[in-house]
């Protein structure tokens, strides 16, 4: 396993042969030492390599994954998993705010608390949380799933579209357009996979409430629901 010491090469050289790994490599898993709150690292990776990153990042940790399993052994700054397309991001501690922004796939799973706007214009993307989430979260969501297992701040879900929140917490205040919806079997079904996924253990969908958007703010034809 190449082992990748921040302290003594540059981060641009990180990235580089993240970028460059050639097909049929033996080495698809990479550490990072004494990343010291760097930013961007570990940005682009577009195949199936993991990287454990042992310590805490910067911004924009992971932004634009595309297959890799990506695990911080730490906190992560602003934006981490942004624009992700694909793949799995795990942050062992705390996210800074808009953790997850614009992803379109793949799974964040933060272990700590994310501050305010995670999942901020989440357009395919699943996030779950295993502490709490700020302010403003899920604003203007357009699809995925947000997984809440503590709290929400004020104005969850504001101008959202058609992603599903599920908090197991309470909420602090709903934003514009925001409602609890009904949680069926298919939501309750969905909710057990991802905690699957995230490895949360002892806790049932059952505990958690949905909530969604009431289709107040926009245009919405249920003939078209599929292009939401």
């Amino acid at each position: 396993m190449p082992v990748i010491d921040l302290a003594t090469t540059p981060l641009r050289e990180l990235n580089s042969a993240l970028h460059n790994i050639q097909k049929g490599s033996n080495d698809l898993s990479y550490e990072v030492a004494n990343p010291r709150g760097s930013h961007a690292v570990a940005v682009g990776v577009s195949g199936p390599v993991l990287v454990d990153v042992n310590g805490s990042v910067g911004y924009y940790c992971a932004g634009m994954n595309d297959g890799g399993t990506i695990t911080v052994h730490g906190s992560a700054g602003p934006g981490v998993a942004e624009n992700m397309m694909s793949g799995k991001v795990v942050i062992e501690g705390d996210a800074s705010q808009y953790a997850g922004a614009t992803g379109r796939g793949g799974l964040l799973v933060i272990k700590g608390n994310a501050a305010s706007r995670c999942g901020i214009s989440m357009k395919g993307i699943d996030i779950v949380v295993h502490g709490n989430i700020g302010h403003m979260s899920a604003f203007m969501g357009q699809s995925g799933h947000l997984v809440v297992l503590g709290d929400a701040g004020d104005a969850l879900g504001d101008s959202l579209y058609e992603a599903k929140l599920f908090v197991r917490g309470t909420v602090k205040s709903l934003g514009a357009d925001c409602i609890e919806k009904e949680m069926r079997p298919e939501h309750l079904q969905k909710l057990a996979e991802l905690l699957e996924k995230a490895g949360v253990k002892d806790v049932r969908p059952e505990e958690f409430k949905r909530y969604g958007s009431a289709r107040k703010l926009y245009n919405f034809n249920i003939d078209n629901a599929d292009a939401y």
